[in-house]
């Protein structure tokens, strides 16, 4: 079952959005005889070949396109500005125009956590929805795992530049949102997931070989090189590096959480590997959810 929305049906007055229309031509003079004749004159003499004209502007257009609501922000009187993640053109802004109507349908369809069919259009920065259609066939997130749901598109924001493309980074995304739902335990969701986003924007690195290219040892202890990978731990690596055992590792790798000692080794190194990429700029959510015990 499906729920659509034409982003157009709404009218914009209250927007103010300017569109562009063709200027009104100015009223003709009446001429006196003499302004005639110089008329005449002119249009007698030959005239200069006119430049070609240019071919009309093409809106770039998307259809149908599979997306989720990571953000949405207040715009003007009754619209919204959307920050979507969408399959096949990555994290995009658009502009929902009358979404905050009393009676828009778009305010029952740009919701957080659904999957959604968008359609849009524009060169821009910020492109137009002109449709939105909601998909279903997933569970809404409550509770814990919706303040989980939040960390998670709080990491794309922070990780993903605009328009840059991670089909199996938004594959991932609705499976962890599906985890998520169904009452899986947040770490091993959270945990996945984040290792995906840095594997897919270009941080991961191999867990179960050192730089020295030897194997990672389940019974030693390593640290990680946020620049360089594993490396054995020793006297000389910086104090804030924390130390992991190589068994947490191997399990990571293998993305197997079960272990106590890895729970709690991978949630230090995560947060660890984070905060070094985001430059020390700090999640919101993630100290919520530190409050709250669940990461």
């Amino acid at each position: 079952m499906t729920q659509s929305s034409n982003a157009d049906s709404d009218p914009l007055a209250d927007d103010n959005f300017s569109v562009d229309e063709p200027p009104t031509p100015a009223p003709k003079k009446r001429g006196t005889r003499a302004a005639s004749t110089k008329a005449s004159a002119k249009s007698a003499a030959p005239k200069e070949p006119r430049p070609p004209r240019a071919a009309p502007r093409s809106d770039f257009r998307i259809a149908e396109q599979p997306s989720f609501v990571l953000h949405s922000y207040p715009y003007r009187e009754t619209s919204l500005i959307l920050d979507v993640f969408s399959r096949d053109h990555g994290r995009v802004a658009l502009v929902a125009k009358g979404a905050k109507r009393p009676h828009s349908a778009l305010r029952g369809v740009l919701q957080t956590f659904q999957p959604l069919g968008l359609s849009w259009t524009g060169k821009g920065e910020v492109r137009t929805l002109t449709q939105a259609e909601w998909v279903g066939g997933m569970l809404p997130l409550a509770g814990d795992a919706l303040l989980c749901g939040f960390y998670v598109n709080e990491l794309l924001v922070k990780f993903c530049a605009r328009e840059d493309a991670h089909p199996a980074l938004f594959n991932h995304y609705v499976l962890t949102l599906s985890r998520l739902a169904h009452g899986e335990p947040a770490l091993y969701a959270l945990r996945s997931f984040e290792r995906v986003l840095l594997r897919e924007t270009g941080y991961a690195m191999a867990l179960n070989k050192t730089i020295t290219r030897q194997p990672v040892v389940a019974g030693q202890k390593y640290v990680f090189d946020p620049e360089r990978g594993v490396r054995e731990a020793s006297d000389d690596v910086p104090s804030q590096w924390p130390v992991i055992a190589g068994q947490t590792l191997l399990d990571m790798e293998k993305d197997e959480y079960s272990r106590p000692q890895t729970a709690a080794q991978s949630k230090t190194l995560m947060r660890f590997l984070l905060n070094v990429y985001l430059g020390g700029t700090p999640l919101a959510t993630r100290q919520i959810l530190i409050d709250l015990q669940n990461l």
